[in-house]
Formats: C-alpha cells, sequence, structure tokens
C-alpha cells in the first residue's frame, strides 16, 4: 500500500499515451486514481513516511541490538568482546564479574593486630613476630584449633619458677590469635597422668600458668600417652576433624617410649589433622631428647629451645614450631 502512491505520481502518462486505444477501460481508472489519491494522498502520505521508518529499524538492527536478542551481530557486541576479551555478547562480562567476586579475599590473621592490643597489649610483640613466622611458611590466613601440653614432671620445677612455662603459654596464645577467631587456648598439664587443665584467653592469661600449676600439687613422672590421649579426646568432643595445632612442651623423653609411640600413630592414623610440635627445654646434648629426635610418626615435629627457653626470640620460638607444620 506504501508503494503504489509512488507508482501512479511517476507513471501518470503512461496509461495515456501507450494503451489508449486497447485498453479504453483500464484508462479511466489510471484517470480516476491520479483524480483521487491526490484528495487522499496527504493523509496517507503521513503513514506512509512513517513505515518505511519503521521497516527500516529491524534493517539497521535498532530494537534488536538494544535489546540484547542477537548481540553477535550488533553493535554492542564488539564493545562487549572488547571488555571480556573474547565474544560472550551480553552475558559475558556478568559472568566475568561473577568470576571476580568468586576469587576468595586475601589471607588474614583470625584476630586483627588492633584487636590484640585492645585485649592483651602485652601479647603485641609476639602476635607481630607471630605474623612473620607464619607469612615465611606460607600459612598466613590458615584456621586450626591450637592446645598447649606442659611438662609437670619433677625436673620441670626450675621452668615453672623462672617464668619459662608462662612464658610458652603467651607465646602460644599470641599465635592463636592468628588461627582461631575464638582466640583460646586449651592447656593440658601433664606427669604420671593428666594433672589438670585450664584455658588461656585475651582477657585471662597472665600468671595463669603459674596459678593452675601451684594449685595442682605434686609433679610426677613424664606419661606422653596420657596427655596425647588427653588432647585427641578434647578435640573429638569439641572440633573433631578440624586442624588442631599442639605444642608439647616437655623437658625430657617419655617414662615409657612404647606407650608414647603407639599412642602418636594411633593419633596419625585416626586423627589426622592433628599435629603435635615438641618443644623441648633443656640441654642440647641431652640424650633424652633422642626419642623426639627420631621419632618417625608423620604427625610431630621437634624444636629444642635450649636450656634457657625465655632467652629464644619470639621470630626464633615460632618459626622453631611452624617449620614442620602443614594443615
Amino acid at each position: 500500500v506504501a508503494e503504489k502512491p509512488a507508482e501512479p505520481a511517476t507513471e501518470p502518462a503512461e496509461p495515456a499515451t501507450e494503451k489508449p486505444a486497447t485498453e479504453p477501460a483500464a484508462e479511466e481508472p489510471a484517470a480516476e486514481k491520479p483524480a483521487t489519491e491526490p484528495a487522499t494522498e496527504p493523509a496517507a502520505e503521513e503513514p506512509a513516511a512513517e513505515k518505511p521508518a519503521e521497516s527500516a529499524e529491524p534493517v539497521a538492527g535498532g530494537p534488536e541490538a538494544a535489546d540484547g536478542e542477537a548481540p553477535p551481530q550488533g553493535p554492542p557486541a564488539p564493545d562487549n568482546a572488547s571488555r571480556t576479551g573474547g565474544a560472550g555478547g551480553n552475558e559475558s562480562p556478568a559472568e566475568g564479574e561473577a568470576e571476580a567476586e568468586q576469587t576468595p579475599p586475601p589471607a588474614k590473621p583470625a584476630l586483627t593486630l588492633a584487636r590484640v592490643k585492645a585485649g592483651a597489649p602485652g601479647l603485641t610483640a609476639a602476635y607481630k613476630a607471630a605474623t612473620t613466622a607464619l607469612k615465611k611458611n606460607d600459612l598466613t590466613g590458615t584456621r586450626a584449633k591450637v592446645h598447649l601440653v606442659l611438662d609437670r614432671s619433677a625436673s620441670m620445677r626450675p621452668y615453672y619458677k623462672d617464668g619459662s612455662a608462662q612464658a610458652l603459654a603467651e607465646q602460644t596464645l599470641a599465635l592463636a590469635a592468628h588461627l582461631d577467631p575464638e582466640a583460646t587456648v586449651r592447656v593440658t598439664f601433664f606427669s604420671t597422668d593428666v594433672d589438670g587443665t585450664a584455658e588461656l584467653t585475651l582477657t585471662e592469661h597472665e600468671n595463669k600458668i603459674d596459678e593452675v600449676h601451684a594449685a595442682l600439687g605434686r609433679m610426677g613422672r613424664t606419661s606422653y600417652h596420657a596427655a596425647v590421649d588427653a588432647v585427641l579426646a578434647h578435640h573429638e568432643k569439641t572440633s573433631p576433624g578440624d586442624p588442631v595445632l599442639v605444642i608439647f612442651q616437655t623437658d625430657g623423653a617419655p617414662d615409657a617410649k612404647t606407650p608414647a609411640t603407639q599412642a602418636l600413630t594411633d593419633a596419625a592414623k585416626n586423627h589426622p589433622t592433628v599435629f603435635f610440635s615438641f618443644v623441648a627445654f633443656g640441654e642440647h646434648d641431652n640424650k633424652a631428647f633422642d626419642y623426639l629426635r627420631k621419632l618417625k610418626t608423620g604427625n610431630a615435629s621437634f624444636f629444642h629451645a635450649g636450656p634457657t627457653p625465655r632467652e629464644l626470640t619470639d621470630k626464633e620460638l615460632y618459626e622453631g614450631v611452624l617449620a614442620d607444620w602443614r594443615p
């Protein structure tokens, strides 16, 4: 309908000159058309002008490109492809953004330095040293429960008197602030058997070891297996399957080596997420530590803190404790 008005306008003379004799009847309609159509043409011309514009839009790809129905063929496709590095169309940027959102955040400690300063300012230096040691061993952001085992055999008496046991507990707590959002250290005191337990937190740790130790009474022998079994029982009940770092302090070999080895071997088999980092207090040439040096259970390491452990820097202690731990 839009094309017919254009034909009469360009061929008014053809029906009159070429076919006057043979098509008289056709001549009259031809004459009528220019007579009647010009009268109605003004109204018909406006929609005729609009229809070509409407029919031209799909050809130009206007609405389809805007709606994103055919992005690879429309103009937006090159822009989208350049943003995503491929021909993904309008969907690729969304997919790329989703992947970017799923990228894990940088590894961070469980508690910030500011939190430690506010709750336990005395642990600030140890916390900073733990930051360095964890980073060196690619352990920044690691999460684990922390357990401290303290030897209460009779030969340990000097290390409680000079504050070495208390100092180790505070260093352990500063490390726990990196690993455990609760920043809580379970402490097990052992000698011939398990003598007692305690918990250290940022708000309750000062002199805690000395106070608990003094209340436990007589010091006994050195039964590793009793402490190992107590640690496993506690974490089986409170955090089964979670990584656990056990800082196991002692000043000698176990009195009963076979039960100790069996306990550690069973732990490696049945509790593979629990790791025992042994810290020895005593002379470097003490043959008693040969047991720990030769221990091959796969879930334990040995660090000799020496006869004066309080003289060790925080950094030295952490590097020794973390050297072989890979949860």
